[in-house]
């Protein structure tokens, strides 16, 4: 079947022609890379279902030997999360390329920017379509440098310059450890080819000596993971390799987008490429689970005390990768997927309509009038009863028909249990705010709070299930995931507990506030507030931290230097 390789081909041929051929071109640039990009979304959706009916597409360019002792080998492989990872990039990248057109028009470097972006558009595509981690790594590198230079395609613009370059820096962290990982997975495995690994590696389990003499043993599959966890860390920017992320705001709109809506994702779906082998490690799904709560922690707290649209939205995508790894931790990898997929399309969207309004705020020649402050009214008795039932009775709602319509087995799967109390989370904030609509009459807040409850509720159970076993339809796979990623009953329990205590206290502060009233004076509250607000606008010292480290590191060098 040639559509694949038309799919990852033809913005290739288009990046190759707008390059060579771009001045003659001019303007017309634009509409050869929307052309292209739209031949390979429609190619990509008829490979979706094709894949969906007929099962996965897996071919070998070369070498082509009977004996399969190569090293090195090309090929595609499509299966369905290839076919669904091709239909989000190809769509999102045409989204990107027809905005672009208008928005760069008479921009220096737009024949440049267009030959880039579908270049970045082929990487991402043959990233994706990889059978062995050897392809796979070698894209991986193609991407980040074609992000560099999309990053740096304005040349004149220092700060552009800068964060792109420590930009590549991190994520040369990321890569020097997934090297390290793929040369000990065929130290130990003898084959980089994903489905011969996973076989490999379920049925003969080898052990790593840390130290000389047999000393501090773990599994060979446990150290590999982690080692290629930390890559798809860097690539996904999570904490403490996420300091690259925010400082790319300096490049065009059309950048961002595509960086937030697609490169960013490439951890995630680095994971669900690897799923059958994380889930021979729980160990590493744990610290994957830990590293996911913290980044999405950080990144949602330093989101809130930015006051430039662009880093708000940047620092809101490091914690939605958080988030990401977080659902990969607990074993819901075809979740992630999903998250992935939403989180694309919303995020390119935004950025979108940030540079659209950024672009008519410079035009607009007088300063928006101040809002003021609004006298504080007690809601409707309506909203508020509704909300708060609402709130405190979906658990029940969520439980009983994961476990009685569904057949979720909650009692072992820890990672279930958990997703399905994002949805209360989520459904929790949505309460949160329609309660604020105090100029609304209450019967339709309540109707709104009523519909966002059934809403999301569907919306969760349907990813939860059915999305899952279309990515993974062999029986009892996605089941293997969650129980592999079962965290330690207490440590669960207390999670669980914590968190119904964080959404309760929050609907408590809602109404404390609602009546003009307050839990806890100001004048004790008010020097913690600051001292956490320059805690957070500082990034927590975090890239502080780092530079005062890489200081230290090249004066050692230059020390070491002038001794030889």
């Amino acid at each position: 079947m040639t559509i694949p390789f038309l799919i990852i081909l033809i913005p290739l041929f288009a990046s190759i022609l707008i390059w060579v051929f771009g001045k003659p071109l001019d303007s017309r640039v634009a509409k050869l890379g929307i052309t292209a990009i739209s031949i390979s979304c429609l190619f990509s959706a008829l490979t979706l279902y094709h894949v969906s009916t007929d099962g996965p597409i897996h071919i070998m360019w070369w070498p082509v030997d009977t004996d399969n002792t190569a090293i090195f080998k090309f090929g595609i492989l499509v299966d369905r999360l290839t076919a669904v990872m091709m239909m989000l990039i190809t769509s999102v990248s045409l989204v990107i390329h027809v905005y672009s057109a208008r928005y760069l028009e008479g921009d220096a470097g737009y024949a440049r920017f267009f030959a880039l972006l579908s270049f970045i558009t082929f990487v991402i595509l043959a990233l994706v379509s990889s059978p062995n981690l050897f392809m796979l790594f070698i894209f991986w590198q193609l991407l980040s440098w074609a992000l560099y230079l999309l990053l740096v395609f304005n040349f004149p613009h220092r700060d552009a310059c800068r964060n792109a370059f420590k930009t590549f820096i991190v994520h040369r962290v990321g890569d020097v450890s997934f090297l390290l990982g793929i040369f000990l997975t065929y130290k130990y495995f003898g084959t980089l080819e994903f489905t011969e690994l996973f076989k490999v590696a379920s049925q003969q389990p080898q052990m790593v000596s840390l130290l000389p003499g047999n000393g501090l043993e773990i599994s060979a599959v446990s150290l590999i993971s982690v080692l290629i966890f930390v890559g798809a860390m860097a690539k996904s920017s999570q904490f403490p390799l996420h300091v690259w992320l925010p400082d790319t705001m300096d490049s065009p709109t059309p950048v961002s987008a595509l960086m937030h809506a697609g490169i960013v994702n490439a951890g995630g779906f680095l994971m669900n490429r690897l799923a059958p082998f994380y889930a021979l490690s729980p160990s590493t799904l744990h610290i994957a689970f830990v590293i996911g709560v913290i980044t999405v922690v950080l990144g949602a707290s330093i989101m809130l005390v930015q006051n430039d649209i662009k880093k708000t939205l940047g620092f809101s995508t490091m914690g939605q990768m958080g988030y990401m790894i977080m659902e990969c931790g607990l074993g819901g990898f075809a979740l992630a997927i999903f998250h992935l997929i939403a989180h694309g399309l919303f995020k390119a969207s935004l950025f979108l309509s940030a540079g659209q309004g950024i672009h008519d705020s410079r035009e607009e020649p007088k300063f928006p009038e101040s809002s003021g402050h609004e006298k504080v009214i007690f809601p409707p008795q309506l909203t508020w009863i509704t909300g708060l039932v609402l709130t405190l009775i979906m658990p029940l709602i969520i439980l009983m028909v994961a476990h009685g319509v569904l057949d979720v087995p909650l009692e072992d799967a820890h990672g279930a249990v958990i997703f399905l109390f994002f949805a209360w989370v989520t459904a929790s904030q949505a309460m949160f705010s329609l309660f604020r609509l105090h100029a609304v009459a209450s019967w339709k807040v309540a109707g709104a709070m009523i519909a966002a409850l059934f809403l999301i509720g569907f919306i969760y159970l349907w990813a939860a299930e059915e999305f899952t076993h279309f990515l993974y339809p062999e029986p009892g796979l996605a089941d293997e995931f969650f129980m592999a990623a079962a965290l330690n009953p207490q440590v669960f329990d207390m999670l669980v507990l914590l968190a119904t205590l964080f959404i309760i206290f929050g609907w408590v502060v809602l109404y404390t506030n609602a009546k003009g009233q307050r839990i806890f004076t100001r004048d004790w509250l008010l020097p913690i507030r600051n001292k956490l607000y320059i805690l957070l606008i500082n990034r927590c010292y975090v890239d502080i931290i780092y530079l005062r480290w890489s200081e230290c590191m090249m004066r050692w060098a230059q020390k070491v230097a002038l001794r030889f």
